[in-house]
């Protein structure tokens, strides 16, 4: 299934998918904490009561923003300082609105994926391709995060990673450095299979199957776990 957004003359198509789609360790780490959260109820948790692991080891490719939905357009303000993403923009942006904060340019291929992310109530992630100052190719991936206060997004938590496969790069005005726009390779709305299993455990109703040797006079048996 996809969903399709407009941004202005541009339109997202948002492809339906499962977590394995993010790739990086880390952010798929993030991911499941928030699975395991969202698994209670079936709704985004609450924005205190994510604690990853090793948080400590993220912040710095971490942005959080508190959600306005008191106007037609959700208004998204910055709430991070010193993420190592603010140097491909050029400068930090805390208490700053978003869409003011990577431009008219940029807008529209960025905030579309924050507003559906906002009206879904589901992560959301995204991969573009971007052209460091030296023309060399680079992978902008994004994992947005959703958390609810009283039934609404108050909250997007946002994990920003980049990535070159000819190795180093220049992070430094990533996004402003010159005239080539993003190139979106995906965009996604993770919305199934949304659960997480703990490596090594079976899960409920799951069919176990035991048996003896061969030539074991025993019967083979099959036991549901519920």
């Amino acid at each position: 299934m996809r969903g399709f957004l407009a941004a202005g003359n541009i339109v997202l198509d948002f492809t339906s998918a499962a977590p394995p789609i993010v790739k990086s360790i880390k952010q798929r780490d993030l991911l499941n904490t928030w699975l395991r959260l969202y698994a209670r109820q079936q709704i985004a948790p609450a924005i205190w009561e994510y604690q990853p692991a090793r948080l400590e080891e993220e912040l710095s490719d971490l942005i959080y923003y508190t959600v306005d939905n008191s106007t037609p357009t959700p208004r998204l303000t910055i709430q991070s300082e010193g993420s190592r993403i603010s140097r491909a923009y050029g400068h930090t942006g805390k208490g700053i609105l978003l869409d003011d904060y990577v431009g008219p340019r940029l807008a529209p291929f960025v905030m579309p994926v924050y507003h559906e992310c906002v009206a879904r109530g589901l992560p959301v992630y995204s991969v573009a391709d971007v052209d460091d100052v030296y023309g060399r190719v680079v992978a902008y991936e994004r994992l947005l995060l959703p958390f609810l206060t009283d039934d609404k997004v108050s909250h997007i938590v946002a994990s920003l990673k980049t990535f070159c496969e000819d190795g180093g790069f220049e992070i430094k005005n990533l996004m402003r450095g010159n005239d080539a726009l993003p190139r979106p390779r995906l965009r996604a709305v993770i919305d199934r299979h949304l659960f997480h299993r703990t490596p090594g455990r079976i899960a409920a109703a799951e069919l176990v199957e035991f048996a003896d040797q061969p030539g074991s006079s025993v019967t083979t048996e099959i036991i549901e776990l519920n």
